[in-house]
């Protein structure tokens, strides 16, 4: 009997760049990195804040919109699953690279950020 297995992701945040969109016939693809922030308290007391970043990429279909309204500093909510890809470096190094392929991409509007605790976590 095979086991239950789950690979899901949730990211809410920023796009820290312009897409690289490619299109391929008559198919549209973007990649895109898109930064979260978690703020905690350290053992001093103090609070910080720690800004993760995320490989994004999308396919443009029915759970993705058009490319065209994602840019630099957008709030984006993204579902998807993360993928790891191996390959040999230019020095013959092994080098891993990972990426949220999303399955779902939602632009946000600026109040979304009030229905959210640090971390990202829903009220």
């Amino acid at each position: 009997m095979e086991r239950l297995t789950i690979n899901r992701v949730e990211i809410l945040g920023r796009v820290g760049a312009d897409p690289r969109i490619i299109t391929s016939g008559n198919k549209r693809s973007a990649r895109f990195p898109v930064a979260t922030n978690e703020q905690f308290h350290d053992r001093n007391g103090a609070l910080r804040e720690e800004t993760t970043w995320h490989n994004i990429a999308a396919w443009q279909g029915r759970s993705i919109p058009d490319f065209n309204n994602i840019k630099k500093g957008v709030m984006v909510h993204i579902y998807g699953r993360i993928r790891n890809t191996k390959f040999t470096g230019v020095d013959g190094e092994d080098k891993y690279f990972s990426e949220v392929t999303a399955n779902h991409l939602e632009i946000c509007n600026e109040n979304i950020e009030q229905n959210y605790a640090p971390g990202g976590y829903a009220r």
